[in-house]
């Protein structure tokens, strides 16, 4: 009987991209296929806002779309001129 193990990795990608960003990151302690799947840089990308690039100094850099996911979580970055957080 097929499992989850036998989907190709780009289909766990798009079944993951489907969950929320929690769901993701729970996901990713299933299996080592789960984990790369829920890794990909596509499947980070639909959690963040259209603009991301510009919330994000020239400064800092990021090891991939859900470490930048995460670090905008963890601190709050001010937007339309302080008025928005």
């Amino acid at each position: 009987m097929p499992n989850f193990e036998d989907l190709p990795n780009d289909c766990l990608a798009l079944i993951i991209s489907l969950t929320s960003p929690l769901d993701a990151c729970r996901s990713s302690l299933v299996s080592k296929s789960f984990n790369s799947a829920a890794g990909s840089e596509p499947h980070w990308v639909k959690f963040l806002p259209a603009d991301y690039q510009n919330l994000v100094p020239a400064s800092q850099s990021f090891s991939s779309l859900k470490s930048l996911y995460l670090s905008l979580c963890d601190h709050s970055v001010l937007i339309e001129d302080g008025k928005m957080v």
